[in-house]
């Protein structure tokens, strides 16, 4: 099905010659921003090549700026206002010297039109040429041709006919990489609904709104291979990735080389001539991904040919050794491949960080991330050879990150939350995923929630272990168990104390005068200091006392060895741990051995100004109200949608708690909301306003947020 397709980059008015593909590219402009800004400057300035940034309002002050040797703004906030505007892209570099142009990934990078505007600039593109992308573009005639190169396909489905017997059924977006507006229709119903909305999706974040359908696999394993391609014939298939473990069928974590593929017996040396099959068909040039859905039986389906850089290529370069932004150059500018690929050796995990709650329906957190340290990792960069192992000598072993935030970056509602990339590669694949989960345990993060607790469970869990991984992994394992916080019961209670008590200490530190008095301490017997705080909306209560005795707690066998405001150390039951804590305002994070703990502490008296109307639907995050499914009066049924909204490139849907009637509606479509702003009153039926009873019944349902099937829009 197609949609009206949204404003394209233009092409320069007056069209210069192409620059000579052999000649030495000096300065490169990223088309892009964060964490793939800079993984592509860390390479430039390893090869002694200048860089140039362009950057949103809202990206003003975002770290890939400031690594820029220069930055040139786009006015705007919005993708479509900066980002996808090709011809302020190219303006930009024309007024910063780049005599080229990387494209990143998501945004613009598959975008034919904006790579023909590059070249005929006078500017090198680097990336494939511009008839690859145009025919990889277009996910329709891109399975044609695939089809027609021997490749096994998926069958197209026009969405007109599709019928019960074809449920479940996939609406994808045809252009874009990883498919933002991606929705699993299991209703025929759901289904015109439901192409609407990804056709919105898609045209946000892509600039077209072209969607398609195919038969929906429940269950199946993503596999996908690196290739690399130069214009002297010479195609490589550069080791391939599992991404199967994907939320809304978006990748999670990603590695290489893939558990299936390893036990089953010939797929590899098949999946790798359907790649090469698939490259040579195109006449490609450049990184790229060639992507299958395979079964467990090692049979696969082509399904997409992303033209540009991965997110997820840094665990092939891990386990090969290449960096594949300095091949992206080398073969920009005419150089030739060697004739084979290095092997891969070793094994290598990465993670995506987001900023999200996967408890509820991940949904997407936004505000000032105030620490963060992901430890002695390096950078943008391949970790050094370890000791021999089962992977073979020299394999390499360590940790990687790939981050486009540091302490005090604020997360916006504009772009991906993603917060960064984080790599383990060892000699064996048990190594690397006990390496990276203990480093994802031990990561400070501060201010925003995250996904880091149910990382470290999928980790540690032993069918992942097994190499049983699927994309319904979430739903086979169980969400709710694999998103449930690392620290709980007593363990969450003796954190919280030690929170209290760097609390406690920090304040007296702070006092005008008696800052040698230990904190709370009382020549006489008093009633118990209590400190309340929130964990996932629970309320954990702390009470203790500083005496003569020391330590005063209900938590048996529990003594206060040293404190300060950042350091206590507790001994519990024969066990001394040293617990760190963080403060910034009323979040506090507290890390030991027993695992990563956030808090929020409560405050003693509520504000009545914070206070909203009984049956009040809050916005879940900031965003812009695309669509309003009632009006004032309407009677709903709990579970009705009552208003979308769009943050961060994806849908999101405030829904009814309970039946009722709509008084009050307080957006309007194209409203900007912050978080908890009030979208709409919904009172239950047949009740007076005044019947305090019910409508305090009513408060208590808290308004469900069903966020929209989607996958990565940026990035895939």
């Amino acid at each position: 099905m197609t949609a009206p397709t949204g404003a394209t980059p233009t092409t320069p008015a007056t069209p210069t010659t192409p620059p000579d593909p052999d000649t030495p590219v000096t300065r490169v402009l990223v088309a892009n921003r964060g964490e793939i800004a800079r993984r592509v400057f860390a390479t430039c300035r390893r090869e002694g090549i200048g860089t140039v940034a362009v950057f949103s309002d809202a990206d003003a002050e975002s770290p890939h700026v400031a690594e820029a040797d220069a930055a040139v703004r786009l006015p705007g906030l919005s993708s479509a206002e900066t980002y996808l505007r090709g011809d302020l892209v190219i303006d930009a570099a024309r007024r910063a010297g780049a005599d080229a142009i990387h494209p990143g990934y998501g945004f613009l990078s598959e975008n034919a039109e904006f790579a023909r505007a590059v070249q005929d600039a006078g500017l090198v593109w680097i990336g494939p040429p511009v008839k690859a992308i145009e025919i990889m573009g277009s996910k329709v005639e891109s399975k044609a041709m695939m089809r027609d190169a021997g490749v096994p396909v998926l069958d197209r489905l026009d969405p007109a006919t599709v019928a019960d017997a074809d449920l479940p059924v996939l609406v994808k977006a045809s252009a874009g990489g990883g498919g933002r507006g991606m929705r699993v229709v299991r209703d025929l119903a759901s289904l015109p609904g439901e192409i609407e909305g990804a056709a919105r999706e898609a045209l946000s974040a892509f600039g077209d709104a072209t969607v398609f359908c195919e038969r929906y696999l429940e269950t199946g394993r993503h596999i996908e291979v690196q290739v690399m391609a130069d214009r002297h014939g010479t195609v490589w298939a550069v080791g391939e990735r599992e991404c199967s473990i994907q939320r809304r069928h978006q990748k999670v974590i990603e590695e290489a080389p893939s558990p299936l593929v390893e036990r089953t017996p010939g797929m590899r040396e098949r999946l790798f001539e359907a790649a090469r099959a698939a490259t040579t068909a195109i006449d490609y040039e450049g990184a790229g991904t060639v992507e299958f859905l395979a079964d467990e039986r090692g049979e696969f389906y082509f399904l997409e040919t992303n033209t540009r850089l991965q997110v997820e290529h840094p665990v092939t370069e891990c386990t090969t050794g290449l960096d594949l932004v300095s091949l992206q150059l080398h073969v920009a500018a005419g150089g030739a491949l060697p004739a084979e690929p290095p092997p891969t050796t070793g094994h290598a995990i990465e993670v995506r960080l987001y900023a999200e709650d996967p408890a509820r329906d991940w949904q997407p957190q936004s505000g000032t991330l105030h620490e963060v340290d992901l430890g002695s990792a390096v950078r943008f960069d391949v970790p050094a050879s370890g000791a021999a192992g089962a992977g073979g000598a020299g394999s390499a072993e360590g940790l990687r990150v790939d981050s486009g935030v540091e302490s005090g970056s604020v997360v916006g509602v504009h772009y991906d939350p993603m917060l960064a990339k984080v790599i383990a590669v060892a000699p064996t694949r048990r190594r690397a995923a006990a390496l990276l989960a203990s480093a994802m345990e031990r990561a400070v993060l501060v201010g925003l929630r995250t996904n880091r607790d149910l990382l470290v469970r999928v980790l540690r869990h032993p069918a992942f272990l097994a190499g049983d991984t699927d994309t319904a992994f979430f739903t086979t394992h169980g969400l709710a168990a694999l998103a449930r916080p690392l620290v709980a019961g007593d363990e969450l209670r003796l954190s919280a104390l030690a929170a209290a008590l760097a609390e406690a200490a920090g304040r007296r530190a702070a006092a005008p005068v008696g800052r040698s008095l230990p904190s709370g301490w009382r020549n006489l017997p008093s009633v118990p200091r209590r400190t309340a705080y929130t964990v996932d909306g629970e309320d954990v209560v702390v009470e203790y006392r500083l005496g003569r005795d020391g330590l005063v707690t209900d938590l048996d066998d529990c003594a206060l060895v040293r404190g300060d405001a950042r350091s206590v150390v507790l001994d519990h039951g024969g066990v001394r741990r040293t617990f760190t804590v963080i403060v910034h305002g009323s979040q506090v994070a507290v890390h030991s051995s027993l695992g990563p703990v956030a808090l929020e502490r409560r405050p003693r008296f509520v504000d009545p100004s914070a206070t909203v109307a009984a049956g009040s639907l809050v916005a879940p995050m900031p965003g812009s109200v695309v669509r309003l499914g009632v009006a004032v009066g309407d009677r709903v049924t709990a579970g009705q949608p009552i208003v979308w909204l769009e943050a961060m490139k994806m849908e999101h849907t405030v829904t009814a708690p309970a039946d009722g009637v709509v008084t009050e509606l307080a957006v309007s479509v194209g409203q900007q909301v912050e978080v908890d702003a009030v979208l709409a009153v919904v009172a239950e039926p047949d009740s007076a306003a005044t019947d305090s009873a019910a409508t305090d019944s009513a408060a208590t349902d808290t308004p469900t947020t069903d966020t929209a099937e989607s996958r990565e829009g940026e990035k895939s």
